[in-house]
């Protein structure tokens, strides 16, 4: 910033991706009207701001405290609606403790991973946290057994012991060992899929990857999602529409209505003095806001009596029981919940989740590297972050967390409204993260939340989902009527099959019990049934990989993209640090994570 022999400044505002972004430069000559004693503020376009704080850059102590509770407020909410969503799924919304832990090691997970990216990932900011795109597999498993987390409890008492029986007939000794298995059954699978992805990374297939799956093959199969999304999303709502309702309003009208104002935010410097600051806050924290604003209402409801008491998921002092049992610290560890076991079916569904994830956490280093004013990432670094990923995602699987990880898209956009893309304020997200994961009361607090706010959440959430789905295929021609066709074909398949399935469960028999169950999960799947039509037909009919998006996908490993253009950095920033003797090892260099030996 330049220096200024006023006490006046100038805001200057810049219109990014539809959003106004302010940010506060001095001026030589004060703005202050003597005669009236007003302030003024002075508005100007320019086009060419840069980054205020670059990568490489380390803000003050307090603005890097400050930012990094920013980004974990804007992702919070994200990476509660999917653990809360495997809690539903495992059934452990029968039990408190059970649904904490699984909470605090997600958390603990995204704190974790969002370090690694930053140090040794891909070394670009950017924030790590549960995946949606392993949900679809485990809401599938719940179409084909509606009612099996309804435990009928029963007493013998010849042994005077207590026992469960679900909806599938099968005895369990207590709840708990019923939601424990359930929880292990997961954990292998996404070992294995973690696994795959880790590999992926670490021997640069991503780039052959790229060959075969693009925009027709992706758009359908996460579109084929909202099968069961929408399930989930009626689930949390219908416990109050109106709440939920007003959650997603509230969440809409400040990301979308008010996109083209800014907040005044009153502030005190010593250099300055009192000013005013232009910030879109209400738009980074449109769905904290909506939030906290459907907490509160169903707060007071709560406390005048409009919710019954069986109203148990829309009341507020629901979870209160579950808050002063908490412990105040609780580290997760591997193993946690017993021994891992491993399906077939389950595993399948997280291959295909695993293969999405990647090529959206592509497109974000791409879309990041942009925002942060940062030459392309080379294909060591991409490598090296999809095997973190991978890692994480294994790690995760040891912890029970139920999902993988993956890379936040919203979190990127805030970078471009704060204009600030230290790594440093991404380790201090990833550190928050960490605190809360350990802290037990916390996820405790969390959990309290009604279910008609997450319901109203998801609605947005959700709905942003599946439009940055549908914007994959800006780079395919939809003028082509073979696209048009394979997609169509595959959307319809994704949603025929398991329709068919879930009205007809008896309608496979193959004589083993065991292989009708994994054949009814994977074809119950819309993703797998949609996702594999698309991916077969899109490489097998005839067209030019421009036509197919393909081209435009392939350029972004391209080193060489975007060379004339200025960057706040050079290829070295996406290096990491290794002893020299490791880096000119031939054997070593030969890694497809490692950077190339530089002068």
């Amino acid at each position: 910033m330049g220096s200024s022999e006023g006490d006046g400044y100038k805001l200057k505002c810049e219109k990014d991706n539809n959003v106004q972004i302010a940010a506060l430069f001095e001026i030589e000559n004060g703005v202050e009207d003597a005669e009236k004693g007003d302030l003024l503020v002075e508005v100007e376009t320019d086009p060419k701001q840069h980054i205020l704080y670059s990568a490489r850059d380390h803000p003050p102590i307090y603005l890097t405290i400050f930012f990094g509770f920013q980004h974990t407020l804007i992702s919070i909410s994200g990476v509660m609606a999917v653990s809360l969503l495997v809690s539903d799924v495992t059934c452990a919304n029968l039990d408190d403790d059970i649904k904490s832990t699984l909470l605090s090691s997600s958390l603990l997970m995204s704190g974790i991973c969002t370090i690694m990216m930053s140090l040794i990932g891909s070394r670009l900011p950017l924030f790590q946290g549960a995946a949606s795109d392993f949900l679809v597999p485990l809401l599938a498993m719940q179409a084909l057994n509606k009612s099996r987390c309804n435990l009928i409890q029963t007493s013998d008492t010849d042994t005077n012991q207590t026992t469960f029986t679900n909806s599938s007939g099968i005895s369990v000794v207590n709840q708990r060992e019923f939601i424990l298995s359930n929880i292990q059954e997961l954990q292998g699978s996404l070992v294995a899929a973690g696994t795959f992805q880790c590999l992926i990374g670490a021997t640069g297939l991503v780039s052959l990857l790229l060959k075969f799956i693009g925009p027709i093959t992706i758009v359908p199969t996460l579109f084929l999602s909202c099968v069961f999304l929408v399930r989930a999303c009626v689930k949390f709502a219908s416990v109050n529409w109106g709440i939920s309702f007003m959650v997603a309003a509230v969440s809409l009208i400040l990301s979308l209505y008010l996109s083209h104002h800014n907040t005044p935010i009153p502030m005190w410097t010593r250099k300055k003095g009192f000013h005013i600051m232009w910030f879109p806050l209400h738009q980074v924290y449109s769905i904290l806001i909506g939030i906290l604003v459907g907490w509160f209402v169903c707060g007071v409801m709560t406390a005048a009596g409009a919710f019954s008491p069986d109203d148990k998921l829309a009341r507020t002092d629901t979870g209160l029981d579950a808050i002063i049992k908490a412990d105040w610290f609780r580290i997760p560890y591997p193993g946690q919940f017993g021994p891992i076991s491993f399906s077939t079916s389950v595993f399948v569904g997280f291959l295909i989740g695993t293969v999405t994830s990647i090529l959206d956490s592509i497109g974000d280093y791409y879309a990041c590297a942009k925002m942060c004013n940062l030459p392309p990432p080379p294909a060591h670094s991409v490598n090296r972050g999809i095997a973190i990923e991978g890692f994480c995602s294994l790690i995760a699987g040891f912890f029970g967390c139920g999902h993988a990880t993956t890379t936040y898209g919203g979190n990127v956009g805030a970078i471009g409204v704060t204009k600030v893309s230290s790594r440093d304020v991404f380790i201090t997200t990833g550190v928050i993260y960490f605190i809360f994961g350990i802290i037990g009361k916390i996820s405790a607090v969390f959990l309290t939340i009604p279910y008609p706010v997450l319901g109203g959440v998801l609605f947005v959430m959700y709905g942003m989902f599946i439009g940055v789905v549908l914007s994959n295929l800006q780079v395919a021609s939809l003028s082509s009527s073979r696209n048009l066709a394979i997609m169509g074909t595959a959307i319809l398949f994704g949603l025929m099959i398991p329709y068919w399935l879930e009205t007809n469960p008896d309608a496979i028999q193959t004589g083993s019990a065991t292989t009708d169950g994994m054949i009814k999960l994977l074809l119950i799947n819309p993703n797998l049934c949609g996702g594999v039509l698309a991916c077969f037909l899109d490489n097998t009919v005839r067209g030019t990989l421009k036509e197919r998006g393909i081209e435009a996908w392939q350029k972004m490993i391209d080193e060489k993209a975007y060379d004339m253009e200025e960057f706040d950095g050079d290829v070295t920033i996406y290096d990491i640090p290794l002893p020299r003797f490791l880096k000119e090892s031939k054997l070593f260099r030969r890694l497809p994570f490692i950077p190339p030996l530089r002068d």
